[in-house]
């Protein structure tokens, strides 16, 4: 455990927690650099600036307030003010439609709505400075006891509504701080995925403040400002990100010498063997894999690239394999609502993903979604090999491949490429029945607002048309 970390048990149930677990501190102990520092004092000041402000437009204790906010200290203040005040807070990325907002509001009724006082041009800024409009939205407390409320990435469907007690949220900080090879003490996180989703969430912004990590994301979301914010200081550096922010780095030519370039830790999409490897060559640190879900936190990791493509369960997580699918033990279901016993049955969350768990070693590998397994001419078809052999080729950037009656591939290119070429690449790699029946050539693929590539039939349908 990191020096500092706090464990009160039943301080959850108040919410002192705030206080004791994430802003306890230094005064002067530097939070976040943006590029300007701001330390313990000045964040715990916001705080209760933002408090005050939330309370007069009609937040109490027990009420719930939608933050559609981007990555701002305006968001990370507010977050903060809402948990320290008792609340529960319904984080809406920035990026959806005023449709999807709407929606969302109509299923979860907040007290409070905080917004852009008016539209963030961020363009590719990863932190932005913005004024807030606090609106009151109903007089309805909020319909559960959940300190977080986040809606699922949508990458194969509709977003499904999740809560998570801070009970379970502390836990999975201190999780965090058993697993080897996470960001110590006075060591910086350079930031780049989004705080509004889990793995920026907790493995970013509660463990940083928790553990005492700086919390540095880039001027911009290029990979030469990715290299810059390394570089910045002469402390040890991770950089959190998901495989899209692999490729940035990888396509910076001629790096500089890094020396307090530590390791770069991906979750998200499986990251494949030729991608890390390319990495690994440029940069020559380590690529930590790790896994996790939004109804869960982190799952497992493999953070010095020791077990790739296999990963370890996380202190006090239990994985099983049923039937080839993954399944983590939960106490109760983290979905809002009406329980799919589907996802969720007698403890046990069901991931949706296939995998093994080794008996012997514990080591979990995961084979990809359980539903990307299908039957061609009486022939099992795992899709995922398909999209692996398709992304390997020459001048493609990425692919998904999904089942719409037959085998259906869909390619963004990063060098000119024709149809007929790829499939005469392809037809050397796999058998006729693996090949897809339709091979669609796209601009850029679709994907979610956390950079997963997207799955979900009707939205690929929608792209090519």
């Amino acid at each position: 455990m990191t020096d500092g970390a706090v464990v009160l048990p039943g301080i959850t149930q108040r919410a002192e927690w705030v206080d004791e677990v994430l802003l306890a501190g230094p005064d002067n102990e530097v939070c976040f650099r943006l590029p300007d520092p701001i330390d313990r004092l000045n964040l715990r000041r916001s705080v209760l600036e933002r408090q005050t402000e939330l309370a007069q437009s009609g937040f109490r204790p027990g009420g719930a307030v939608a933050l559609r906010l981007p990555p701002s200290m305006a968001f990370v203040t507010h977050l903060l003010a809402i948990w320290r005040g008792g609340g529960q807070a319904v984080l809406l990325d920035h990026r959806l439609t005023d449709y999807e907002v709407r929606r969302a509001m109509e299923r979860l009724v907040p007290q409070v709505v905080v917004s852009p006082e008016r539209p963030v041009q961020s363009g590719l800024r990863t932190f932005v400075e913005i004024d807030t409009d606090v609106a009151s939205y109903s007089g309805h407390p909020a319909g559960t006891a959940h300190a977080v409320v986040q809606l699922s990435s949508g990458s194969t469907g509709p977003s499904k509504v999740i809560g998570r007690t801070a009970d379970d949220l502390v836990a999975e900080v201190l999780r965090y701080t058993q697993i080897d090879g996470v960001p110590q003490r006075g060591e910086r996180l350079i930031l780049l995925p989004s705080m509004v989703h889990v793995l920026g969430l907790v493995g970013g912004l509660l463990y940083g403040l928790h553990a005492g990590v700086e919390l540095q994301p880039p001027a911009r979301l290029t990979g030469d400002a990715i290299v810059q914010a390394i570089a910045a200081a002469t402390t040890p550096a991770t950089v959190l990100g998901v495989p899209f922010h692999i490729g940035l780095l990888a396509s910076v030519q001629d790096p500089p010498w890094l020396p307090q370039f530590k390791r770069m830790t991906t979750g998200g999409e499986l990251v494949q063997a030729a991608v890390s490897q390319a990495f690994e060559e440029k940069y020559g640190v380590p690529l930590g894999n790790m896994y996790g879900m939004t109804e869960v936190g982190v799952i497992g990791t493999d953070l010095y690239g020791e077990h790739r493509p296999a990963i370890r369960p996380a202190p006090g997580i239990e994985v099983r394999a049923v039937d080839g699918e993954l399944q983590i033990r939960r106490p109760e279901s983290p979905y809002l609502g009406l329980s799919d016993p589907t996802r969720w049955s007698d403890g046990w969350l069901h991931t949706r993903d296939a995998g093994v768990v080794d008996p012997e070693t514990g080591l979990v590998s995961i084979k990809g979604r359980l539903d990307s397994q299908v039957s061609v001419g009486g022939l099992k078809v795992d899709l995922t090999e398909v999209e692996a052999a398709l992304a390997s080729l020459r001048g493609v950037e990425a692919a998904v491949v999904a089942f719409d009656g037959a085998i259906t591939a869909y390619v963004q290119l990063n060098a000119p490429r024709s149809s007929v070429d790829l499939e005469a690449e392809l037809a050397q790699q796999l058998a006729t029945y693996k090949r897809p029946r339709t091979l669609h050539l796209l601009n850029q693929l679709p994907r979610t607002t956390t950079g997963k590539l997207v799955r979900d039939l009707s939205t690929l349908r929608k792209a090519v048309s």
